[in-house]
């Protein structure tokens, strides 16, 4: 399972990451990524920062481990006041820039608001988010009611059809 971000649903852009915090005076930024590895969110280039509902592009100068944690350095951001005023800003990219991926794969964008029916047809509900764990990642299926799905490809999820925006299920309730 690979994860790109928590939206999109095949849009233009797919968010990877948030700024996180600022590191230093010269405009590094701390940077929260939910690419898988979290460096990965270093491949791409340019980002797109959001700032009140606006997208503006930056080119990714640096980025780097830091600690636990990611830093990086964007063209167009040369200080801290400039960083902290995009705290919280998610961070995206072009979609064009994902890879495809082998069969049987996903990016979590591409499943978050697909409907979720189990193997009688019955509407389970939609995909809000998804909850990445230590065993595996859990599907947040808000319906009628609330359920946690485990996202185990053919042992409970029998099939995603990206087309339909459906995903099927062995799945008795929770």
């Amino acid at each position: 399972m690979a994860a790109a971000g928590d939206n999109a649903n095949g849009a233009a852009r797919v968010v990877v990451g948030s700024i996180a915090g600022v590191h230093g005076v010269r405009g590094w930024l701390k940077v929260f990524s939910h690419t898988r590895p979290k460096e990965n969110i270093f491949n791409y280039s340019p980002w797109l920062i959001e700032s009140a509902g606006d997208w503006r592009e930056h080119r990714l100068l640096e980025g780097r481990v830091h600690g636990k944690g990611l830093i990086a350095r964007l063209e167009g951001l040369a200080d801290r006041d400039e960083v902290l005023a995009l705290l919280g800003a998610s961070v995206a990219v072009p979609r064009a820039q994902l890879a495809p991926l082998p069969e049987g794969e996903y990016y979590w964008c591409d499943l978050i608001g697909c409907t979720v029916v189990d193997q009688a047809g019955r509407d389970l509900g939609r995909v809000a988010q998804i909850l990445e764990t230590g065993a595996n990642d859990v599907l947040v299926v808000e319906g009628r009611e609330r359920q946690l799905l485990p996202l185990v490809l053919e042992k409970i999820v029998k099939d995603v059809d990206l087309t339909q925006r459906r995903i099927r299920v062995d799945w008795h309730g929770g």
